[in-house]
Protein backbone atom coordinates (compact mmCIF):
# COMPACT_ATOMS: atom_id res chain seq x y z
CA UNK A 1 0.00 0.00 0.00
CA UNK A 2 2.01 3.21 -0.94
CA UNK A 3 2.37 6.11 1.67
CA UNK A 4 1.92 9.54 2.11
CA UNK A 5 5.07 11.07 4.49
CA UNK A 6 4.74 14.40 5.85
CA UNK A 7 8.47 15.39 7.16
CA UNK A 8 8.33 18.56 9.48
CA UNK A 9 7.25 19.75 13.11
CA UNK A 10 5.22 18.07 15.37
CA UNK A 11 4.19 20.41 18.55
CA UNK A 12 2.06 20.93 21.24
CA UNK A 13 -0.45 23.49 20.24
CA UNK A 14 -1.72 25.41 23.27
CA UNK A 15 -5.24 26.77 22.81
CA UNK A 16 -6.94 29.10 24.99
CA UNK A 17 -10.07 28.37 26.81
CA UNK A 18 -11.39 31.95 26.23
CA UNK A 19 -11.80 33.29 22.72
CA UNK A 20 -11.44 36.96 21.48
CA UNK A 21 -8.47 37.95 23.75
CA UNK A 22 -4.86 38.81 22.86
CA UNK A 23 -2.25 36.05 24.02
CA UNK A 24 -0.61 38.24 27.42
CA UNK A 25 -4.95 38.33 28.51
CA UNK A 26 -5.47 34.18 28.44
CA UNK A 27 -5.73 32.67 31.43
CA UNK A 28 -5.84 29.02 30.52
CA UNK A 29 -5.13 26.95 27.66
CA UNK A 30 -5.54 23.25 26.52
CA UNK A 31 -2.97 21.41 25.31
CA UNK A 32 -3.86 19.76 21.46
CA UNK A 33 -0.79 17.55 19.46
CA UNK A 34 -0.34 20.31 16.15
CA UNK A 35 2.25 20.87 13.35
CA UNK A 36 1.10 21.12 10.33
CA UNK A 37 2.93 18.45 8.41
CA UNK A 38 1.54 15.96 11.52
CA UNK A 39 -1.82 17.46 11.06
CA UNK A 40 -1.76 16.24 7.19
CA UNK A 41 -0.70 12.75 8.00
CA UNK A 42 -3.05 12.21 10.66
CA UNK A 43 -6.34 13.50 8.50
CA UNK A 44 -4.80 10.78 5.60
CA UNK A 45 -4.47 8.01 8.35
CA UNK A 46 -8.05 9.43 9.51
CA UNK A 47 -9.61 8.96 6.06
CA UNK A 48 -8.35 5.51 5.44
CA UNK A 49 -5.01 6.44 3.92
CA UNK A 50 -1.50 4.97 4.99
CA UNK A 51 0.53 7.92 6.28
CA UNK A 52 4.32 7.76 8.24
CA UNK A 53 5.89 11.09 9.89
CA UNK A 54 9.63 11.85 9.34
CA UNK A 55 10.65 14.04 12.10
CA UNK A 56 12.68 14.44 15.88
CA UNK A 57 11.26 14.81 19.58
CA UNK A 58 12.68 15.52 22.68
CA UNK A 59 13.18 12.97 24.97
CA UNK A 60 10.16 14.71 27.54
CA UNK A 61 6.93 14.37 27.86
CA UNK A 62 5.58 16.41 25.75
CA UNK A 63 7.55 14.25 22.70
CA UNK A 64 5.73 10.96 24.91
CA UNK A 65 2.41 12.34 24.13
CA UNK A 66 2.63 13.42 20.77
CA UNK A 67 3.91 9.91 19.46
CA UNK A 68 1.14 8.49 21.77
CA UNK A 69 -0.99 11.05 20.08
CA UNK A 70 0.01 10.04 16.30
CA UNK A 71 -0.19 6.75 16.77
CA UNK A 72 -3.54 6.62 18.07
CA UNK A 73 -4.78 8.79 14.52
CA UNK A 74 -3.25 6.00 13.03
CA UNK A 75 -0.08 7.66 11.63
CA UNK A 76 3.38 5.25 11.64
CA UNK A 77 5.88 6.87 13.97
CA UNK A 78 8.60 4.40 12.74
CA UNK A 79 10.40 7.37 11.07
CA UNK A 80 10.08 9.59 14.78
CA UNK A 81 13.40 10.00 15.97
CA UNK A 82 14.10 11.43 19.48
CA UNK A 83 16.75 13.52 20.80
CA UNK A 84 17.88 14.53 24.41
CA UNK A 85 19.63 17.79 22.81
CA UNK A 86 16.61 19.92 22.28
CA UNK A 87 12.93 19.92 23.74
CA UNK A 88 9.50 19.27 21.82
CA UNK A 89 8.53 22.30 20.48
CA UNK A 90 5.48 24.31 21.81
CA UNK A 91 2.73 26.82 20.02
CA UNK A 92 0.55 28.92 21.96
CA UNK A 93 -2.42 29.79 20.17
CA UNK A 94 -4.86 33.22 20.83
CA UNK A 95 -8.11 32.64 19.41
CA UNK A 96 -10.07 35.75 18.24
CA UNK A 97 -13.50 35.31 18.60
CA UNK A 98 -14.09 34.55 14.52
CA UNK A 99 -11.73 31.41 15.30
CA UNK A 100 -8.86 33.32 13.51
CA UNK A 101 -5.31 32.82 15.43
CA UNK A 102 -2.20 34.67 16.60
CA UNK A 103 1.17 32.20 17.74
CA UNK A 104 3.89 32.52 20.04
CA UNK A 105 6.09 29.85 19.68
CA UNK A 106 8.89 28.06 21.70
CA UNK A 107 11.87 26.86 19.90
CA UNK A 108 15.15 28.01 20.13
CA UNK A 109 15.80 25.03 18.48
CA UNK A 110 13.20 22.19 19.17
CA UNK A 111 13.98 19.17 18.76
CA UNK A 112 12.43 19.00 14.71
CA UNK A 113 14.96 21.29 13.76
CA UNK A 114 18.32 18.74 15.14
CA UNK A 115 16.54 16.45 11.91
CA UNK A 116 19.99 15.79 10.11
CA UNK A 117 19.87 14.60 6.28
CA UNK A 118 22.28 11.02 7.58
CA UNK A 119 19.11 10.42 9.56
CA UNK A 120 16.74 10.27 6.06
CA UNK A 121 17.05 6.62 4.48
CA UNK A 122 16.94 5.86 0.90
CA UNK A 123 14.55 2.68 1.07
CA UNK A 124 11.93 5.22 2.95
CA UNK A 125 10.36 5.99 -0.70
CA UNK A 126 8.69 4.01 -3.51
CA UNK A 127 7.20 4.65 -6.77
CA UNK A 128 3.33 5.94 -6.35
CA UNK A 129 4.17 7.43 -2.41
CA UNK A 130 3.40 11.29 -1.76
CA UNK A 131 6.40 13.15 0.51
CA UNK A 132 4.29 16.39 1.93
CA UNK A 133 6.41 19.62 3.16
CA UNK A 134 5.87 22.87 5.01
CA UNK A 135 8.07 26.02 5.60
CA UNK A 136 8.10 26.45 9.21
CA UNK A 137 11.14 23.67 9.51
CA UNK A 138 12.84 25.19 6.06
CA UNK A 139 14.81 27.33 8.23
CA UNK A 140 18.82 27.20 8.69
CA UNK A 141 19.09 24.28 10.71
CA UNK A 142 19.85 21.13 9.63
CA UNK A 143 16.11 19.56 9.18
CA UNK A 144 16.21 21.83 6.13
CA UNK A 145 18.93 20.13 4.87
CA UNK A 146 17.11 17.12 5.79
CA UNK A 147 14.23 18.22 3.75
CA UNK A 148 16.64 18.87 0.59
CA UNK A 149 18.06 14.93 0.82
CA UNK A 150 14.16 13.61 1.82
CA UNK A 151 12.35 15.38 -1.79
CA UNK A 152 15.23 14.47 -3.85
CA UNK A 153 15.30 10.29 -2.56
CA UNK A 154 11.78 10.78 -2.97
CA UNK A 155 11.63 11.85 -6.33
CA UNK A 156 14.21 9.40 -7.76
CA UNK A 157 12.00 6.92 -6.44
CA UNK A 158 9.06 8.17 -8.22
CA UNK A 159 7.00 9.83 -4.85
CA UNK A 160 4.85 12.44 -6.03
CA UNK A 161 6.41 15.96 -3.77
CA UNK A 162 3.46 18.30 -2.12
CA UNK A 163 4.20 21.49 -0.98
CA UNK A 164 1.95 24.06 1.61
CA UNK A 165 3.77 26.85 2.64
CA UNK A 166 1.82 27.32 5.06
CA UNK A 167 3.75 30.97 6.27
CA UNK A 168 4.27 31.53 9.49
CA UNK A 169 6.43 34.58 9.85
CA UNK A 170 6.62 34.73 13.95
CA UNK A 171 9.22 31.89 12.95
CA UNK A 172 11.51 33.71 10.62
CA UNK A 173 14.06 36.46 11.79
CA UNK A 174 13.02 38.24 8.71
CA UNK A 175 9.77 37.85 6.35
CA UNK A 176 11.73 38.17 3.38
CA UNK A 177 14.26 34.96 4.59
CA UNK A 178 10.91 32.75 4.61
CA UNK A 179 9.67 34.77 1.15
CA UNK A 180 13.16 33.78 -0.79
CA UNK A 181 12.86 29.78 1.33
CA UNK A 182 9.57 29.19 -0.03
CA UNK A 183 10.08 30.32 -3.81
CA UNK A 184 13.87 28.45 -3.35
CA UNK A 185 11.74 25.42 -2.56
CA UNK A 186 8.27 26.01 -4.90
CA UNK A 187 10.17 24.70 -7.80
CA UNK A 188 10.91 21.21 -6.79
CA UNK A 189 7.35 20.24 -6.12
CA UNK A 190 4.70 18.61 -8.53
CA UNK A 191 1.53 19.77 -6.34
CA UNK A 192 1.99 23.22 -4.23
CA UNK A 193 -0.66 24.71 -1.58
CA UNK A 194 -1.51 28.12 -0.96
CA UNK A 195 -4.00 30.14 0.48
CA UNK A 196 -5.60 34.06 -0.55
CA UNK A 197 -3.54 35.39 2.89
CA UNK A 198 -0.23 34.07 1.58
CA UNK A 199 -0.24 34.56 -2.45
CA UNK A 200 0.99 37.72 -2.95
CA UNK A 201 3.42 37.66 0.01
CA UNK A 202 4.84 34.81 -1.76
CA UNK A 203 5.04 36.38 -5.35
CA UNK A 204 5.28 39.95 -4.90
CA UNK A 205 1.91 39.94 -7.35
CA UNK A 206 -1.23 41.57 -6.68
CA UNK A 207 -3.12 40.16 -9.60
CA UNK A 208 -4.16 36.52 -8.55
CA UNK A 209 -3.93 34.71 -11.97
CA UNK A 210 -0.58 36.22 -12.65
CA UNK A 211 0.62 35.12 -9.00
CA UNK A 212 -0.60 32.04 -9.79
CA UNK A 213 1.03 31.36 -12.97
CA UNK A 214 4.21 32.44 -11.77
CA UNK A 215 3.61 29.36 -9.28
CA UNK A 216 4.27 27.10 -12.85
CA UNK A 217 8.56 27.10 -12.21
CA UNK A 218 10.78 23.78 -12.25
CA UNK A 219 8.09 20.57 -11.42
CA UNK A 220 5.00 22.06 -10.45
CA UNK A 221 2.20 20.57 -12.54
CA UNK A 222 -0.79 22.12 -10.52
CA UNK A 223 -1.74 24.63 -7.73
CA UNK A 224 -4.31 24.68 -4.85
CA UNK A 225 -5.79 27.84 -4.32
CA UNK A 226 -7.65 28.21 -0.78
CA UNK A 227 -9.92 30.57 0.38
CA UNK A 228 -11.05 29.77 3.74
CA UNK A 229 -14.73 29.51 3.66
CA UNK A 230 -15.17 30.42 0.34
CA UNK A 231 -13.59 27.35 -1.00
CA UNK A 232 -10.87 26.73 -3.29
CA UNK A 233 -9.60 27.12 -6.81
CA UNK A 234 -7.47 24.10 -8.83
CA UNK A 235 -5.18 25.71 -11.55
CA UNK A 236 -3.54 22.61 -13.84
CA UNK A 237 -1.36 24.85 -16.41
CA UNK A 238 -4.02 26.78 -18.35
CA UNK A 239 -7.31 25.16 -16.68
CA UNK A 240 -9.37 26.28 -13.95
CA UNK A 241 -11.36 24.41 -11.72
CA UNK A 242 -13.57 25.74 -9.17
CA UNK A 243 -15.09 24.51 -5.77
CA UNK A 244 -17.33 26.19 -3.35
CA UNK A 245 -16.67 25.97 0.36
CA UNK A 246 -19.06 24.37 3.41
CA UNK A 247 -20.88 26.57 5.98
CA UNK A 248 -20.55 25.51 9.42
CA UNK A 249 -20.27 26.67 13.16
CA UNK A 250 -17.17 27.68 13.44
CA UNK A 251 -14.94 27.30 16.53
CA UNK A 252 -11.35 27.31 15.70
CA UNK A 253 -9.88 27.29 12.31
CA UNK A 254 -6.45 25.92 13.45
CA UNK A 255 -5.38 22.85 11.17
CA UNK A 256 -8.30 23.61 8.58
CA UNK A 257 -5.72 24.11 5.70
CA UNK A 258 -3.97 20.99 6.98
CA UNK A 259 -6.93 19.32 7.09
CA UNK A 260 -7.87 20.46 3.24
CA UNK A 261 -4.65 19.17 1.90
CA UNK A 262 -5.05 15.95 3.86
CA UNK A 263 -8.06 15.24 2.49
CA UNK A 264 -6.65 16.12 -0.86
CA UNK A 265 -3.76 14.10 -0.68
CA UNK A 266 -6.05 11.00 0.66
CA UNK A 267 -7.78 11.05 -2.47
CA UNK A 268 -4.93 11.13 -4.87
CA UNK A 269 -3.72 8.19 -2.70
CA UNK A 270 -7.10 6.68 -3.48
CA UNK A 271 -6.89 6.98 -7.06
CA UNK A 272 -3.12 5.36 -7.52
CA UNK A 273 -1.69 8.92 -8.46
CA UNK A 274 2.03 9.00 -10.11
CA UNK A 275 4.02 11.35 -10.69
CA UNK A 276 3.16 11.35 -14.52
CA UNK A 277 -0.53 10.71 -14.47
CA UNK A 278 -1.22 13.98 -11.59
CA UNK A 279 -2.58 16.05 -14.34
CA UNK A 280 -4.70 13.57 -15.96
CA UNK A 281 -6.04 12.66 -12.20
CA UNK A 282 -6.64 16.08 -11.22
CA UNK A 283 -8.93 16.76 -14.86
CA UNK A 284 -10.78 13.98 -14.29
CA UNK A 285 -11.39 13.64 -10.81
CA UNK A 286 -11.34 17.41 -9.76
CA UNK A 287 -15.24 18.40 -8.62
CA UNK A 288 -15.26 14.79 -6.34
CA UNK A 289 -11.25 15.85 -4.81
CA UNK A 290 -12.00 19.07 -4.40
CA UNK A 291 -15.19 18.45 -2.88
CA UNK A 292 -13.70 16.08 0.00
CA UNK A 293 -10.93 18.46 0.97
CA UNK A 294 -12.98 21.20 1.24
CA UNK A 295 -15.51 19.55 3.62
CA UNK A 296 -12.36 18.17 5.61
CA UNK A 297 -11.08 21.36 5.95
CA UNK A 298 -14.73 22.83 7.08
CA UNK A 299 -15.45 20.36 9.42
CA UNK A 300 -12.40 20.61 11.24
CA UNK A 301 -13.30 24.51 12.07
CA UNK A 302 -16.22 22.87 14.18
CA UNK A 303 -13.90 21.82 16.95
CA UNK A 304 -10.76 22.76 18.97
CA UNK A 305 -7.17 22.16 17.74
CA UNK A 306 -6.17 20.18 14.60
CA UNK A 307 -5.97 16.61 14.91
CA UNK A 308 -8.70 16.25 17.50
CA UNK A 309 -11.29 18.01 15.76
CA UNK A 310 -10.56 16.08 12.30
CA UNK A 311 -14.22 14.44 10.98
CA UNK A 312 -14.73 11.21 10.30
CA UNK A 313 -14.60 9.78 6.50
CA UNK A 314 -18.53 9.28 7.03
CA UNK A 315 -19.44 13.18 8.58
CA UNK A 316 -17.46 14.28 5.38
CA UNK A 317 -20.04 11.79 3.47
CA UNK A 318 -23.30 13.35 4.93
CA UNK A 319 -22.23 17.09 4.36
CA UNK A 320 -21.15 16.25 0.74
CA UNK A 321 -24.49 14.60 0.19
CA UNK A 322 -26.53 17.76 1.70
Amino acid sequence: MRTMYSIGEVLIDFIPLQKGRALKDVIAFERAPGGAPANVAAAVAKYGGKSSMITKLGNDAFGDFLLEQLQQAGVNTEKILRTSEANTGLAFVSLRSDGERDFSFYRNPSADLLLHENEIEENWFNNGDILHFCSVDLVESPMKQAHVKAIHLAKAKGSLISFDPNVRLPLWRDPEDCRKTILEFIPTAHLVKISDEELEFITGIQDIDQAIQSLFVGDVRAVIFTKGSQGAELYVHDQRYQSGGFTVEVEDTTGAGDAFIGGFLYQLLEKNVRQQSLEEILHQHHMEILAFANASGALTTAGKGAISSLPTKEKISELLQK
